[in-house]
């Protein structure tokens, strides 16, 4: 009997994680029999569970609309991805601190004792370090915007915000029309928010910062689907250089002139940076750290050409760096030691 209760509350851990199961694939992950298989999933419907049978040769079995797992039916992978996401999701939506550690609490309470205790050892302790990039949490409410309307496929009007999350006025040196986009995908890299549409009035496809737009539906009307340029929307945002993004808040800022397409930067520079299009070959990269030594070891990381060079500070710490790698190329190699044989 135990042992199929466990089965049973495995099976129901695994339903929700994809539309639709085969026979097959459930005893596999269960390790039982197909006949084991078609017995637990009838205790389960004789217990109101709407588990509906897909018929055809691509048939299987599929959870039914109108029922609501509870938290205690996760098995330990589930219980562990949660724990990581409630602890880690403030750090990039704003407002979700205090909601994300009662949801922890409530979900640990009813764990069985071997779950919590995997639960608590993955109580994490958030440490900040000199080489982060951060990006301020961004507002749930646009969040729910942006993301039901990519859901639902709803067009959207958006103005594009200062980077203080300011509104600019007609008039206003910085001041953009709203424009209608059809919003198509959203992506979280490098701790930021990212909207992929495809923008009405020229269709051309653009990345833009979610804490850096306002948006409202402008139709519920469902648009067509269609595929980013490339096809792959990770590679298109990376390598996207205009992403809305402004420098991140350092101790110091500057910038250099690089040799080197602007997608091929955009890819590789550190979140919070910008990426300038130049032509075909070069860019302006501009971007922060906790000292100018930093940032030259940054921009060194690129292996190209460097002009241009702002400010001041940062050329001289460009020479103090290549000083101190010419010192060491031109120190004699230290004697070695024989191993004892």
């Amino acid at each position: 009997m135990a042992d199929t209760s466990r089965r049973a509350l495995r099976l129901l851990s695994l339903l929700p994680a994809r539309p639709q199961w085969s026979l097959g694939e459930l005893a596999t992950r269960l390790g039982a029999g197909e006949r084991t298989v078609r017995r637990d999933i009838e205790t389960l419907r004789q217990l109101d569970f709407p588990i509906v049978t897909v018929h055809g040769p691509g048939g299987g079995y599929r959870l039914g609309a109108g029922h609501t797992l509870p938290p205690l039916l996760f098995d330990e992978d589930q219980a562990l991805a949660v724990a990581v996401a409630l602890q880690t999701a403030p750090s990039t939506v704003f407002g979700l601190g205090d909601d994300a550690a009662r949801a922890l609490d409530a979900l640990t309470q009813v764990m069985p004792a071997r779950l919590r205790a995997s639960m608590e050892a993955l109580r994490l302790t958030r440490l900040r370090n000199y080489w982060e990039f951060p990006a301020p949490p961004i507002d749930p409410a646009a969040l729910k915007t942006v993301g039901a309307a990519v859901r639902h496929r709803h067009p959207l009007t958006i103005e594009i915000l200062r980077a203080d999350g300011s509104r600019a006025e007609p008039g206003d040196g910085d001041f953009t029309p709203a424009v209608r986009v059809e919003p198509h995908h959203l992506v979280v890299w490098a701790g930021r928010w990212y909207l992929v549409a495809r923008h009405l009035a020229d269709e051309a496809w653009r990345v833009h910062r979610v804490d850096r737009i306002h948006a409202r539906v402008s139709s519920r009307t469902p648009f067509a689907a269609s595929d980013v340029p490339g096809g792959d929307v990770a590679a298109f945002v990376m390598t996207s250089h205009d992403r809305g993004d402004t420098p991140a808040t350092w101790q110091c800022t500057g910038s250099a002139r690089l040799n080197l397409p602007a997608g091929t930067v955009a890819r590789w520079a550190p979140g919070g940076s910008v990426v300038e299009h130049l032509d075909a070959h070069h860019c302006r990269l501009t971007l922060g750290a906790w000292s100018w030594a930093g940032i030259a070891g940054i921009l060194a990381t690129f292996d190209t050409g460097l002009t241009e060079v702002r400010p001041a500070e940062l050329v001289d710490a460009c020479h103090r760096l290549a000083h101190r790698f010419s010192a060491v190329t031109e120190s004699p190699e230290p004697a070695r030691t024989s191993e004892p044989g």
